[in-house]
């Protein structure tokens, strides 16, 4: 399969900039594969779609404000941060622009001294290993001076950083939004939870697979793992229950829980499938 089977034209124009009030009020299409026939509803009309029984698994990650902006010490050359991965109180796996500026040893400033980094280490595929210093929480920190990390086809400033997060997102993690889920609102989840569908959360940060493009042309596995930190691997039940996913990240949570083996860990990692070309991971 190669990515140029996915092609198509999408103009800047009908690409949303802002989002819609409420949530559930933007468009849904629906895609009968029987029959190939498209329907055009509102996403409020998901629930039309779920029967008593079904299963809908849903990403309880929260997106933290992981873009930074700062300048090089010493030269004042600007940079721009964009944190994937915390590896211990300090130290961070990050993706920055322009790299030439980032060599072991390089130091950037942000928010006027606020928060200082170092590289550490550049990694295989381009990215860095850096150590950050501050005082006080990082989070903290992070909050003042990150900002979230829009899709870059979005260019409008996001006045309300909780609309680039999910209704039920708990755990801080995600370098992207699992952005299907953003369309649920508390009052859809619980009409649905009344029809008679079990909402399954699990919970997968999203990573640095969303951000590189798949190379050589060709769709395959992607060398970029992520860990699912909470999941089900089973519907349960003793019978053949329909499963469906808010967002791609949780389809790609339950494919991998769906080939792990039960045991005592709480944790699997799994390399995704590359479905896109603009995505190394099947899109959030």
């Amino acid at each position: 399969m190669k990515t140029s089977d996915f092609d198509y034209n999408l103009p800047q124009e009908l690409i949303a900039q802002t989002p819609v009030e409420p949530r559930d009020s933007s468009r849904l299409l629906v895609y009968h594969r029987d029959t190939g026939a498209v329907e055009h509803k509102i996403f409020r009309d998901v629930i039309d779609y779920l029967n008593p029984g079904d299963v809908l698994v849903i990403n309880q990650t929260r997106v933290i404000p992981a873009r930074l902006y700062g300048v090089k010490e010493g030269t004042g050359g600007a940079i721009e941060f964009l944190l994937l991965r915390r590896l211990n109180l300090t130290d961070w796996e990050v993706i920055l622009k322009p790299g030439k500026k980032a060599k072991p040893g390089a130091r950037f400033v942000f928010g006027n001294g606020e928060l200082v980094a170092e590289i550490l280490a550049i990694s295989e595929d381009g990215g860095r290993t850096v150590r950050f210093f501050y005082e006080g929480v990082f989070e903290d920190v992070l909050d003042r001076l990150g900002q979230m990390p829009l899709p870059p086809y979005i260019h409008e400033k996001l006045e309300d950083k909780t609309r680039y997060q999910t209704v039920y997102a708990k755990v801080d993690g995600s370098a992207a939004a699992p952005t299907a889920g953003l369309h649920f609102t508390p009052a859809l989840l619980e009409k649905i939870r009344q029809k008679g569908v079990d909402v399954v959360p699990v919970l997968l940060h999203v990573g640095l697979g969303t951000f590189r493009p798949v190379k050589g042309g060709r769709c395959g596995r992607s060398p970029h793992a992520q860990r699912i930190l909470r999941g089900h691997a089973r519907t349960g039940g003793g019978h053949q229950r329909r499963a469906g996913a808010a967002a791609a990240s949780s389809a790609s949570a339950r494919r991998a829980c769906a080939r792990w083996k039960p045991s005592r860990r709480r944790t699997a990692s799994f390399t995704p499938a590359a479905a896109s070309p603009r995505s190394s991971s099947p899109p959030a």
